[in-house]
């Protein structure tokens, strides 16, 4: 009796996933297991494997389409057993003729050797090799020299005239007008790309969004890092960044401002108990944003190692659906990228993102009116200005900063 393997349901919310490829074709045997085709969720990726053992039958829809959940995507059983082909069902594919019947493939004869390229204006003018690499070097068009050669050939001499008469049409600028060639690539977009675009262009269309950006004395923070480095693997500790830290204190100020821990809608504010901290994370295929559930809750080391878990997921593309839903705040790092100041752009629902900057040297005024230069970092502060006004996210903002910069006493808390 044949099996069919329908879509499965990823995520509470997912109503369709994308063939993103198909790993067998119809034919081909299979066990229990056997990976049978990539799915793309618009979140991430995940492979199907088979349910049954025996040769697939049918498959029923092609690599891009978007197939709504439970619908039938293959059938597997055994060999010559009948199905039924759903409609609207991929076509399916040509029946491959057996050996004996093939018909020989006759190999074309060797190509004749091609003449030489004539010019532009198609007058028979040739150019000697050692003409050809001489025009390359000096970042001339060798049509354009006037031959000296024998039977009408362009030589080396004739290019060092060219060049000494500055005819720099350039080889590059040749090959870019010459006629068809492409200037462009076209790229289809993934269903995760689709995603984000949607995501962040409803985003910016439906949000009053509004950044301030402050920075503290990160001394105490990158001392501390220090320390880790030094002494956590003897201690046991995992290796714990600056984003780590900053996800940390995140987790243990929000809560005093609890309009920036909530999901906004037009008719309600829903303010969260529990601090679920989105951490973006960037990955080949784009932007992700896994969720750190229960932050608050959790110890420093904790939260290094689940945060590293989930980034590493999304790379790999094995973190699951409902790890990528649910945050209540969200933090963005472009610290590695020497970026001063940015306005990241709010995950809806919910009222606020945090983005990390790039350490820099600042000046400040220091003792008896000297100036000394301190390790700061900025933090921008991205709102949503429905939810919540400038007055209270300057506070957030504030309250925060003063945490990073006494990160040790925030450990007691």
């Amino acid at each position: 009796m044949s099996t069919v393997i329908t879509m499965p349901q990823q995520g509470l919310t997912e109503e369709s996933s994308v063939i993103a490829e198909w790993y067998v074709k119809e034919g081909d045997a299979v066990s229990v297991g056997t990976p049978l085709f990539a799915i793309e969720t618009g979140k991430a990726t995940f492979d199907v494997e088979s349910e049954a053992a025996g040769t697939v039958l049918g498959i029923f829809a092609a690599e891009g389409d978007d197939v709504p959940i439970k619908a039938p995507v293959c059938v597997i059983g055994e060999p010559g057993e009948a199905f039924e082909r759903p409609a609207g069902a991929a076509p399916a594919a040509a029946p491959t003729a057996p050996e004996a019947e093939k018909k020989p493939v006759v190999e074309a004869a060797p190509a004749a050797t091609s003449a030489p390229a004539k010019s532009n204006a198609e007058e028979g003018v040739f150019a000697s090799p050692r003409a050809k690499a001489a025009a390359e070097r000096a970042g001339v068009d060798w049509h354009n020299a006037t031959p000296t050669g024998a039977e009408g050939r362009v030589m080396e001499r004739d290019i060092a005239a060219l060049a000494a008469n500055r005819g720099r049409t350039t080889i590059a600028a040749k090959e870019a007008a010459a006629e068809g060639e492409e200037e462009f690539e076209i790229v289809k977009n993934s269903g995760i790309r689709k995603v984000i675009a949607q995501n962040m262009h409803d985003s910016l269309a439906g949000m009053a969004q509004l950044s301030m950006t402050a920075y503290f004395d990160a001394t105490e923070l990158f001392a501390f890092r220090a320390k880790v480095k030094a002494m956590g693997e003897k201690l046991g500790y995992p290796n714990i960044s600056i984003n780590d830290m900053i996800l940390f204190a995140v987790s243990r100020t929000v809560l005093d401002h609890p309009l920036f821990n909530a999901h906004f809608s037009e008719k309600e504010t829903k303010i969260f108990h529990r601090v679920h901290l989105g951490v973006a994370t960037n990955t080949e295929r784009g932007l992700m944003v896994p969720t750190l559930f229960n932050a608050d809750l959790k110890s420093l080391n904790m939260i290094s190692r689940e945060a590293k878990a989930l980034s590493a997921a999304c790379r790999e593309n094995t973190i699951k659906p409902d790890q990528l839903t649910g945050g209540t705040i969200t933090v963005t790092n472009l610290g590695n990228n020497d970026i001063s100041s940015f306005t990241p752009v709010i995950n809806p629902p919910q009222t606020a993102i945090i983005g990390v900057c790039s350490p820099e040297y600042r000046v400040r005024p220091g003792k008896d009116g000297e100036i000394e230069m301190y390790r700061a970092m900025g933090i921008s502060l991205t709102f949503d200005h429905r939810a919540v006004d400038g007055a209270p996210a300057a506070a957030f903002l504030h309250d925060f900063c003063q945490r990073l910069e006494n990160f040790s006493l925030l450990l007691a808390e």
